[in-house]
């Protein structure tokens, strides 16, 4: 959960932890410190540090150093630095910080960083209470920031907390329609609107896909739709959000072969929870955008009635697929609500799923795998999104050829292709079920990891949020 409230002041707090955000070392001088404490910060920033800490003894003042000597992706280095003050203050007990700075967006990278690190998960714990961390409240120099640039960012941050939240969600409460209920809850935070279609609805529309993936279940289906439309909007036709929602992932009859390999399968709904948490911040944060996101969401376990290898399922939009193995499920879920998002005749489509090992095998951890028919400006500006938000996405080839590796001799298309290019030849299954641009994100790699990276905390990353409002806010 979010447990750090954000808040502007107007002018510095005397006895306050501050942190101070600098451009050039010799703005030290400037900030009322001791000559002593001036010289000692300068000769550790002139070592190369871009920070240092510093023991008033009445309070706790962290100098950062962000000016030309900083890496190329100096907001980076600012939201790591975040993540690092906030490490201390933690272990110092401090309970509130003001961040100080001259220029908006490097103290917002700064806020972001110490605000996404202080996340945690402690819902299960019995002695939550010990566990959590002591910062409480980051107060900001109301200067120091554009207008409105606090309650985005609180938008955004929140919006990442949640996806993290539902991610890190055992099975044990997560089903698919805990999950409608959470989104259902959130809408009502957040005021969007949500739909959830039953299993009765789901099967007068067909999705045959969704239902197949059912099938070993004992729990029901949920296909929930998602939507923000304010007053005033800037895109005539909306954008559609599509996320992956199987809540849990043994891999069907075709069970999971590899050792531990079921051991983080409660994260196979991280596509949805980007989703989730995407339509969250820019409804917090009411940007003028016409907004829809579809969740498809069950488990996928295997008993005497699971969907089989060789089994041909007629999905929503009519085609036919062979099934070659039924781990290969989150691409059923998916096309069902691509073919369904054609009613909104959409401006742009974007899917997310943590769809293939082979997206993890191509670029790691670092990245998601993006591919799709939108126009090259499209992947432009999320490749850009990408790099201002450090959500990097990869674009991945995506021939006509490959698509020859989904060909079936008895149905269609097949649910798997050939042993190579995995993320790519899955995408081109998922292409069968759009014609409108669309893009694909794999997200694999970077949604669940296992050991914390930076203000990247341990297991659920919250990857998507931010590089999806980026977009959206900068480009609708």
């Amino acid at each position: 959960m979010m447990n750090t409230s954000i808040k502007e002041i107007k002018k510095e707090e005397k006895k306050t932890t501050t942190i101070y955000i600098i451009d050039k070392i010799s703005y030290i001088s400037k900030l009322g410190l001791s000559p002593k404490a001036v010289k000692y910060g300068r000769d550790q920033l002139k070592a190369k540090n871009s920070m240092v800490s510093l023991n008033l003894m009445d309070r706790h003042v962290f100098v950062v150093l962000s000016g030309e000597k900083m890496p190329n992706d100096y907001l980076e280095q600012l939201r790591v630095n975040g993540s690092k003050v906030c490490d201390t203050v933690n272990l110092l007990k401090i309970n509130e910080v003001q961040v100080v700075g001259f220029t908006s967006e490097k103290v917002i990278a700064f806020v972001e960083g110490m605000a996404l690190a202080n996340y945690q998960f402690l819902k299960y714990f019995n002695d939550k209470k010990e566990r959590k961390n002591s910062l409480s409240v980051i107060k900001v120099l109301s200067e120091s920031t554009k207008p409105g640039a606090i309650s985005t960012l609180k938008a955004i941050i929140e919006g990442v907390c949640h996806a993290r939240d539902l991610v890190n969600e055992p099975f044990s409460f997560l089903t698919a329609t805990q999950l409608a209920s959470e989104i259902t809850k959130l809408g009502k935070s957040a005021k969007f609107k949500v739909d959830v279609l039953t299993k009765k609805k789901i099967e007068s529309l067909k999705m045959g896909g969704l239902l197949a993936v059912n099938k070993g279940s004992i729990d029901p289906p949920t296909f929930s739709i998602l939507e923000w439309k304010p007053k005033k909007i800037n895109n005539k036709k909306p954008i559609v959000l599509v996320g992956k929602g199987v809540v849990y992932d043994t891999g069907g009859l075709s069970l999971k072969p590899t050792a531990n390999s079921m051991d983080l399968m409660k994260s196979d709904m991280g596509g949805a929870a980007m989703m989730i948490g995407t339509m969250y911040a820019i409804a917090k944060a009411k940007l003028p955008i016409h907004v829809i996101a579809l969740i498809p969401a069950t488990d996928n376990r295997p008993s005497g009635n699971a969907y089989a290898p060789g089994d041909v399922i007629t999905m929503h939009s009519g085609k036919t697929v062979e099934v070659l193995n039924t781990d290969a499920e989150g691409r059923m879920l998916l096309a069902d609500a691509l073919s369904f998002a054609k009613k909104y005749k959409p401006e742009l489509v974007i899917d997310s799923a943590t769809l293939t090992g082979a997206a993890i095998r191509a670029i790691g951890i670092k990245a998601s795998c993006i591919m799709g028919t939108a126009n090259d400006k499209v992947f432009e500006q999320i490749e850009k999104s990408g790099f201002r938000t450090h959500e990097r996405v990869v674009r991945m080839p995506f021939w006509d050829d490959f698509g020859d590796d989904i060909k079936s001799d008895i149905a269609d298309i097949k649910n798997l292709g050939g042993p190579y290019a995995g993320q790519i030849t899955a995408g081109k299954f998922l292409e069968h079920f759009v014609d409108y641009p669309w893009v694909h994100i794999d997200i694999a790699g970077p949604a669940f990891i296992s050991a914390r990276d930076t203000y990247r905390t341990k297991w659920a990353t919250g990857v998507g949020v931010r590089l999806l409002f980026d977009f959206l806010s900068e480009n609708v």
